[in-house]
């Protein structure tokens, strides 16, 4: 017998994030496993649908909810809402996020109020989230949830220190929950991307950016959502957080 986890149809994944990019893909990834997917979107109706449509025809269920996961209310009815039509997610994957502005070298550039504002969107938001799946995930003895930070919290980046900060927020959150639920279950794991193309956080043209990373290229949506898959496959990975960025910052 396995001791991984690979049939998932017994289980729920909540991606928030999911219309687009790496949340797509990891939505692809986790139903090609069987798992039923919750569909998060902020403004991407159309987008979020027919990613819905493309995951019903794997054979596996799937809808989509609207949030705009900067308002605290709006994160809490998500939850609500998810578990209310599809039931309680052992599976979370926090990928939403935002960059508000891209290529800040000075402090003043930035607002008290849009660094709350990125703060409680890449961070604030995540732990709301996970505070109200993880009871259900310890009634289970059996869950998933995994961050979407970025190399920014390894090496502060160049987007700008609201963006920085609030992903290095993340690592601290991932290292405490590990610790504290090591022995329900429970894993709590993150990725830390950098430069992936098809996504909306890349602060440049990719040919130049492309020169940037080790290997010569920038990463795709796939190769993060494989990372998260082997995350919710194997219950022995716990407190990591795994750079997916083309040799670019050495761990």
């Amino acid at each position: 017998m396995s001791r991984l986890t690979t049939d998932l149809s017994a289980h729920l994944a909540l991606v928030t994030g999911a219309s687009g990019g790496i949340g797509k893909a990891t939505c692809r990834a986790l139903a090609a496993l069987g798992c039923s997917i919750a569909v998060h979107y902020h403004s991407s109706a159309a987008a979020a649908e027919e990613l819905v449509q493309e995951l019903r025809g794997l054979g596996v269920k799937a809808e989509k909810f609207q949030a705009d996961l900067t308002h605290y209310d709006q994160v809490r009815a998500l939850h609500a809402n998810v578990t209310a039509s599809m039931g309680a997610p052992t599976i979370l994957f926090n990928n939403a996020g935002l960059t508000l502005r891209f290529n800040i070298t000075s402090l003043s550039e930035i607002s008290i109020d849009d660094f709350e504002h990125v703060w409680r969107a890449n961070c604030g938001s995540a732990f709301l989230l996970t505070q109200l799946c993880v009871p259900e995930m310890e009634k289970q003895g059996w869950g998933r949830v995994i961050f979407c930070s970025s190399v920014a919290g390894f090496t502060g980046g160049v987007v700008g220190p609201h963006y920085a900060s609030s992903k290095s927020a993340l690592h601290g959150l991932i290292h405490w929950m590990a610790g504290a639920y090591s022995k329900t279950g429970i894993t709590v794991n993150g990725v830390a991307p950098a430069l992936i193309q098809e996504t909306t956080m890349l602060p440049g043209k990719s040919d130049e950016l492309a020169k940037k990373i080790p290997i010569g290229r920038l990463g795709y949506p796939e190769e993060v959502a494989e990372t998260v898959a082997w995350m919710v496959k194997t219950g022995y990975v716990t407190n990591k957080i795994v750079g997916i960025d083309g040799g670019l910052f050495p761990q």
